[in-house]
């Protein structure tokens, strides 16, 4: 019977004394969508967001329901908890430490040589993270200097509380507490500090970031200038940025703006409107600060980015007001100096932001969620496509649910954490209604969209990158070739032509259900890709896997090697910009001490420390990782019993390692 159930069977070609089973297991996972899902059940359905708040505990804790027509989103694994006492709509809530419910077959299983992800993130949560809160105290809140924030690799920071035994195992760099008799918590050296402790304070390291960092996704060509905003003029103002071309004209080797969008030397990373409607609530919260932000560069002849204009602005007084803006162009002198590094990094507080909530958290996590559920609840563990898919949903729900309970809730890390704060959600879901497109979420597709590349057929994948010199593009369309090719040669061993595609029940109604239930706020869009040819569903396949490996993998691990030196990426900024006009005293301080000015104005040693503890934990690769094309381990059952699928397997390992040989080079 085992190996009869490796064999992937199509609907129609299931044996005879399989059908039944096939379908009353599909049956059961789906459920009938009522109960209180228990930690033992296997079942597979849909509800809104609306855990991440918690209103019995008070306003402060509450949030609004993500999904609906008013705040579209993706929806999640319905658990079927009660309401809240307080409000009917919102589900109660599962605080750590105990589990929230995920169906049993997508729960990390231990393993004898460590834990999982879910296990280290579970410690970090529930016995690190308190430990940092009580021992650092009111007075040692803000770092002194910058010896200060390098003494956390140096020496350590001291825990008062003492850590269970367990803590030890789950999170490597936490070891080194056990190793110390004196407590101490020592944080790994990020990269960014490795080679050139001051490489993070020059202007092209900035640039560089854009495209090789730790979110390389948002850089676009500018084709029009002034840069202009979509949100609506009589609330937010003339949509013309403040950036004009006597800012950046000297900058530009000779050409005028014109002649350089012309040869698409001009890029930007434009946050503004992401950031406007939200930032008079964002400023409301003590402690926290933030503009909206673009930044432009200018693409040199040696092939790199520097960055030429900054622009800083916040809402108007009035609805339909000019703009309070500011623009900051590389320094000349040391104050304005000073001054630069504070607009990088709003920019880069700005972009940490857009980077976790939307192009991290929502467009690799929360967007596959119903790709999941809908495979489980409508296509047997029989089905080519299921298998195929399989390895690229293993633990996802499990990381979702994760974070619903410790990440992305009401005053969780996320929120604590990051610039948005309480409307983090919110910010998720206007770029959910407003951007995103599952058609334009392959690589090649997302690098003609932002202007980064353009159509070419003589190149090798068919386009032609602006920026040439662009890690990411170049390294991904390497692996997108890959998985694209491997993913093709799989579906025509099922698929011979379009009718096997159309008539395949189980593969329409999981599409189908993935679009109108998983996706219901945006089931009427024009964008969805048909599924009625082999290319229709090998196209789709390949961008779902190519957002549950290689882009996630992009967006994910290189977060504390960049980001867990905060100078060079603070998630949150408490102060603006000092101005003589605003605040006479401020800007006093700030002239008498920049240095102080500046650390004051990132997060506080508290902030810093919790969001570090996070991000090197999410970006610790899990003892029994799979990589793509990776072989299975001697011994293993394989994961199909179809040998012309293992073949094609064995082509896309092949086709891994060659790229993999390239990137190296």
């Amino acid at each position: 019977m085992d190996d009869l159930l490796m064999q992937p069977y199509l609907p129609s070609q299931t044996p005879p004394g399989l059908r039944e089973i096939r379908e009353k297991v599909l049956r059961d996972l789906r459920g009938d969508g009522t109960g209180v899902r228990k930690i033992s059940d296997q079942i597979y359905d849909y509800a809104m967001y609306n855990d991440l708040g918690n209103p019995d505990r008070g306003k402060e804790f509450i949030r609004p329901i993500l999904g609906g027509d008013k705040i579209p989103y993706p929806r999640r694994c319905r658990t079927g908890r009660p309401p809240t006492d307080t409000n009917m709509l919102s589900e109660s809530r599962v605080e750590k430490p105990h589990r929230i419910y995920v169906p049993r077959d997508e729960t990390f299983e231990e393993l004898k040589q460590g834990a999982f992800i879910s296990g280290r993130l579970r410690a970090v949560l529930h016995t690190l993270i308190p430990s940092l809160i009580a021992s650092i105290s009111a007075d040692t809140h803000n770092f002194q200097g910058f010896h200060h924030v390098d003494n956390l690799y140096k020496e350590g920071l001291r825990l008062k509380l003492g850590l269970q035994e367990h803590l030890f195992q789950k999170i490597p760099f936490v070891q080194k507490i056990q190793e110390s008799s004196e407590g101490m918590l020592r944080y790994d050296t990020p990269s960014i500090l490795s080679k050139d402790k001051f490489a993070w304070l020059r202007d092209d390291e900035f640039a560089r970031q854009t495209i090789a960092g730790i979110n390389p996704v948002s850089i676009e060509r500018l084709k029009v200038f002034p840069p202009v905003s979509k949100l609506d003029p009589a609330m937010y103002g003339p949509p013309e940025s403040s950036i004009t071309e006597r800012h950046i004209s000297g900058q530009l080797n000779g050409l005028t703006v014109q002649e350089a969008i012309d040869k698409e030397k001009l890029f930007i990373v434009d946050h503004h409107d992401v950031y406007m409607p939200f930032l008079d609530r964002i400023n409301a919260i003590e402690g926290r600060k933030a503009y909206a932000t673009r930044a432009i560069f200018f693409l040199t002849q040696g092939g790199t980015l520097k960055p030429i204009a900054i622009e800083l602005s916040l809402p108007p007084a009035q609805s339909g007001e000019p703009q309070p803006s500011k623009v900051l162009t590389p320094a000349c002198d040391a104050t304005s100096n000073w001054i630069w590094m504070l607009g990088k990094a709003h920019v880069s507080s700005n972009d940490a932001g857009v980077h976790q909530l939307v192009n991290h958290w929502l467009r690799t996590h929360a967007i596959m969620e119903p790709f999941i559920l809908a495979a489980h609840r409508r296509m047997s563990a029989m089905h080519p496509i299921f298998k195929l898919l399989h390895p690229h949903m293993r633990y996802t729900l499990e990381i979702n649910a994760l974070a619903r309970q410790s990440l992305i809730n009401a005053e969780g890390v996320i929120e604590s954490c990051f610039t948005p704060g309480p409307v983090s959600g919110e910010i998720s879901s206007a770029y959910y209604r407003n951007h995103w497109r599952f058609d334009l979420e392959g690589l090649p597709a997302d690098l003609l969209r932002r202007g980064v590349a353009v159509e070419d057929a003589t190149q090798p994948h068919g386009i032609r990158l602006l920026i040439e010199d662009y890690p990411y593009a170049n390294d991904g369309l390497l692996l997108w070739s890959a998985i694209g090719n491997w993913v093709e040669s799989y579906v025509q061993l099922y698929y011979p032509d379009a009718g096997t595609v159309q008539s395949d029940d189980e593969l329409q109604e999981w599409y189908h259900e993935s679009i109108h239930v998983g996706h219901a706020d945006l089931r009427d869009a024009p964008w969805w890709p048909p599924l009625s040819t082999p290319r229709d569903l090998a196209n789709i396949l390949t961008t779902l896997v190519w957002l549950a490996s290689a882009q996630h993998a992009a967006l994910n691990f290189g977060q504390y090697p960049l980001g867990g030196y905060v100078p060079n990426r603070p998630p949150l900024m408490r102060r603006l910009l000092p101005d003589p006009e605003r605040d006479a005293a401020e800007y006093a301080m700030f002239l008498a001490d920049p240095h102080r000015f500046f650390l004051n104005a990132m997060p506080g040693v508290l902030e810093a420390t919790k969001f570090m503890a996070v991000v090197d934990t999410l970006s610790t690769h899990s003892p029994d990782e799979e990589y793509l094309g990776e072989s299975l381990d001697e011994g293993a059952a394989p994961w199909t019993g179809d040998e012309e699928a293992l073949a094609a397997h064995g082509m896309f390992a092949a086709d891994v390692r060659r790229a993999e040989e390239t990137i190296e080079r």
